[in-house]
């Protein structure tokens, strides 16, 4: 039997001479890429040969190629880009891409690594246009059917992920949802059914993505919530799902803002805004608090204060449903608010919105009522008004104790930190005895 010529992958070629990069420095850059993936692999200069002559890699290593080049170029790379093909190896990239960085994430072995991914603020974000529909399930050899059902399954379960969050905290409520992702989600997307129902899966699988990167993020691992957004835009993109593709452009800008990247914040906040379709009040609100926040930290005071009025003219014209567009209601705008003053030097008026925002909370939202008192307290320690910051410390605490969350436990380090230069005072003693014993029950 003749044996096979293979064709040189001149794509391969193309975008190694496109970043500079070498056989070997780019075998580097894709075993480490498969670390973080939670895929061992063990390339060097030589396998890169074998690439670019025209043989491919195993399957679970071709999302680590395409991660390394992205990387590289700052903008996104797929397989199909890379080793040819559409349609199965588009679903392969986006899924399977998912699928991997899920297990690794529930696996506590591998959890350090994820977290220790760096954030990228010039990482190219995938247009709508470049990633919708992109996905063309192949049903050939499945067994499983999936239906409306199971659908409602996985949003059911997001939405009881989220409650968990809100009362006890990310550390909690991540894990679970890799692990549900992983072990049934995946499943799920890999199955038959109708092409309305695997479009409604691929939505319904975008969303709980996107509140494991929101929750990636909020427990400070920002290169692994980067990451899950980008997953997590992919998979809106496949499923036609505007709605939650704007969602999460959203949430990378408030990462972004959370950073102190402003210009890369707005940038991305008014990316959702242009790419959400026909809007409904409680989206526009959702969308426009963001874009205050980043206009506010440009020094963009005007638009800013545009931004805001349009937040709550919005809001106001919104239904009753919390859990509607990411649950954005009247202490979220209020949040916004006290970014938007803080940011153009009015702490007094800062001050004074993040109270009002923390009464706008229900009781369940401790997480959320942590943050908004740590950031409180920080802010009038700032401003010298220490009685007023260890009366807000003194609140922070009690529910702190309550919830697993890393921000919090940020909270608490700048707590111990900020009061020592006020020892002198009784009443910063007494802060400082009882944050001590709070962080040593908590490590206990």
């Amino acid at each position: 039997m003749a044996r096979r010529e293979r064709t040189p992958n001149k794509a391969l070629a193309g975008l190694m001479q496109e970043g500079g990069m070498g056989n070997a420095q780019l075998a580097r850059r894709v075993n480490a890429a498969g670390r973080e993936l939670g895929v061992v692999l063990h390339y060097d200069k030589s396998s890169v040969s074998h690439w670019l002559a025209g043989s491919v890699p195993k399957t679970p290593a071709r999302p680590a190629v395409a991660e390394a080049l992205s990387r590289l170029l700052s903008r996104s790379v797929t397989s199909a880009e890379i080793w040819g093909g559409t349609g199965a190896a588009d679903e392969h990239d986006v899924v399977a891409g998912v699928m991997t960085l899920t297990r690794a994430d529930m696996d506590p072995s591998r959890r350090s690594v994820l977290g220790a991914g760096l954030y990228a603020a010039a990482l190219a974000v995938p247009r709508y246009e470049d990633v919708s529909g992109r996905v063309q399930h192949a049903a050939a050899g499945r067994t499983v059917r999936i239906g409306a059902g199971d659908v409602a399954t996985v949003n059911r379960m997001t939405e009881k992920i989220a409650d968990i969050l809100d009362e006890l905290g990310g550390a909690h409520a991540r894990p679970m949802a890799a692990a549900f992702l992983t072990n049934t989600v995946g499943t799920y997307l890999k199955a038959d059914g109708q092409v309305q129902v695997k479009r409604d899966m691929l939505a319904a699988a975008a969303d709980l993505v996107y509140l494991t990167g929101w929750m990636a993020m909020y427990e400070r691992e920002q290169g692994l919530g980067q990451r899950y957004y980008v997953k997590a835009l992919k998979l809106a993109g496949a499923a036609e799902d505007h709605v939650t593709y704007c969602r999460t452009l959203r949430g990378m800008s408030l990462q972004a803002s959370h950073l102190g990247y402003g210009p890369r914040a707005l940038e991305l906040a008014d990316s959702a805004a242009e790419a959400a379709p026909t809007a409904g009040p409680r989206l526009v609100a959702f969308l426009r608090g963001q874009q205050a926040h980043a206009c506010a930290m440009v020094g963009d005071r005007r638009q800013a204060f545009t931004r805001l009025r349009e937040t709550e003219t919005a809001l106001a014209k919104a239904d009753n449903r919390r859990d509607a567009v990411g649950g954005y209601d009247e202490a979220a705008y209020h949040f916004h608010e006290a970014h938007v003053m803080w940011c153009l030097k009015d702490g007094e008026g800062s001050i004074n919105a993040l109270r009002r925002s923390n009464r706008s909370r229900s009781p369940q939202e401790r997480q959320g009522r942590v943050h908004c008192l740590g950031v409180m307290a920080q802010r009038q320690l700032a401003m010298r008004h220490i009685e007023a910051a260890c009366a807000t410390w003194g609140e922070f605490l009690d529910d702190y104790q309550m919830v697993s969350s890393a921000r919090g436990d940020e909270h608490l380090a700048n707590l111990r930190k900020g009061i020592q230069p006020y020892r002198a005072l009784s009443t910063v003693r007494a802060l400082s005895e009882r944050a001590q014993e709070v962080a040593r029950l908590k490590a206990a």
